[in-house]
């Protein structure tokens, strides 16, 4: 019997009566055949009220102790769900992180799976139950409790599915796949019915929010098939897997991620800029992009990075490049507009297709990046909805109207 793997979050799981849905949903996949393994998320905003729990305590409370709290909501989602197979006369059995064998290093809040020990999920599937596991959580070698961070749901289930051989894993959620742009922001976005799986990487972690992109590498490197869908209609979502590349450009979608800012370090001595990244690697502050220019003796250097990690960048960074002469400026009103597809490295003429739409609309262009099929457009934040509006547009998008196509 094949096993699928479904992965179900919190707006799904949010009531007791959607928790009594997405158990009828689960029966069904029992009676198309399936051996069933399902991975839960907290009920709807669980997690933010056990930390606003913690934060009238303490400030800064413990991380092993945080991650003890937070356990907590997914082990909720558990139980409920597999009380409510029972009560539609379905075995079911729910097992926490470390009970179902996820081991992670010792990171709290962040931690990153090193092993699937299965052994116990195993023997219930094979026992013809359903299994219900809690996602987001795991235990270290040391067995004491983790949580895996932002997605760990996400991560959970398709670790799971990639050490069990799954067929397939579901993603099951409040939206119906993933789409070409933001649809809050671009009100003509469409489904897309498949993608690969660098594509959805690129989408992902460019502001996407329906996978993260740790799931995503986990797919991509042991073949597990995604299929991002609704929880609450039949309809077909997005398939996600291995796909053929293709010679020309094809442009799949356009984002955006606001949580970003950059640092310009202007006129730094060259021999100096090395060791201000050196600076930002020690401490673990991850730069998204860095472009330098000018010459032979100083420089400029901008940096792309996530908003808070700026923070950290301009802290650690401002005496070193006052004292070699150099000046920084951290610039938050931005925002990092990218262009997602297979080929546009390759194709020179789509980087001006892109930068000529946002000519057209009187948006300035920042900072430009580029790889082998991603994009990334550096604009201010107040006209970030304008820029990928218009790439939709431009570049072809845009879902049909009632009267035809998109120009």
């Amino acid at each position: 019997m094949q096993l699928l793997v479904q992965k179900y979050g919190g707006t799904s799981l949010a009531s007791t009566d959607r928790i009594v849905q997405v158990a009828r949903r689960i029966v069904d996949a029992k009676h198309e055949g399936y051996s069933v393994l399902v991975v839960v998320s907290a009920m709807g905003l669980t997690t933010d009220e056990l930390l606003s729990l913690a934060s009238q305590i303490t400030e800064q409370p413990p991380a092993r102790e945080l991650d003890m709290l937070l356990t907590a909501g997914e082990r909720i989602s558990m139980a409920l769900l597999s009380m409510a197979l029972h009560a539609q006369g379905h075995a079911a059995v729910s097992y926490t992180g470390s009970q179902s064998g996820i081991i992670t290093d010792t990171h709290h809040a962040d931690a990153r799976i090193l092993d699937v020990r299965a052994a116990r999920i195993e023997e219930a599937l094979a026992a013809g139950r359903i299994v219900i596991v809690a996602g987001f959580q795991g235990v270290s070698p040391e067995r004491e409790v983790t949580t895996l961070g932002r997605g760990g749901s996400d991560t959970t289930a398709v670790a799971l599915a990639a050490a069990l051989g799954a067929v397939r894993c579901d993603i099951c959620t409040d939206v119906d796949g993933v789409y070409s742009a933001d649809p809050r922001r671009v009100p003509r976005a469409r489904r897309l019915s498949a993608l690969s799986y660098d594509e959805t990487m690129e989408l992902t972690a460019h502001g996407a929010r329906v996978l993260h992109p740790r799931c995503v590498e986990i797919a991509r490197r042991f073949g597990v098939p995604l299929h991002v869908r609704s929880s609450f209609t039949s309809a077909n979502g997005t398939v996600i897997g291995a796909m053929e590349k293709v010679e020309t450009a094809v442009i799949r979608g356009v984002t955006c991620d606001e949580d970003v800012a950059t640092i310009r370090m202007a006129a730094i001595p060259i021999a100096e800029s090395a060791a201000l990244l050196e600076i930002l690697g020690k401490e673990e502050v991850a730069t998204r992009v860095v472009v330098q220019s000018g010459g032979p003796d100083r420089c400029d250097v901008v940096c792309l990075l996530q908003r808070d990690d700026a923070v950290q960048a301009t802290n650690l960074l401002r005496a070193h490049v006052e004292s070699v002469g150099g000046t920084l400026r951290h610039d938050p009103d931005v925002a990092a507009v990218t262009v997602v597809g297979q080929g546009i490295q390759s194709h020179p003429g789509t980087v001006a297709r892109v930068l000529a739409a946002l000519t057209r609309t009187s948006v300035p262009v920042h900072l430009v990046s580029s790889s082998a099929i991603a994009l990334t457009c550096v604009v201010s934040r107040s006209q970030a909805t304008i820029a990928v509006r218009a790439l939709h547009a431009q570049l072809g998008l845009d879902a049909p109207t009632v009267e035809g196509p998109a120009a």
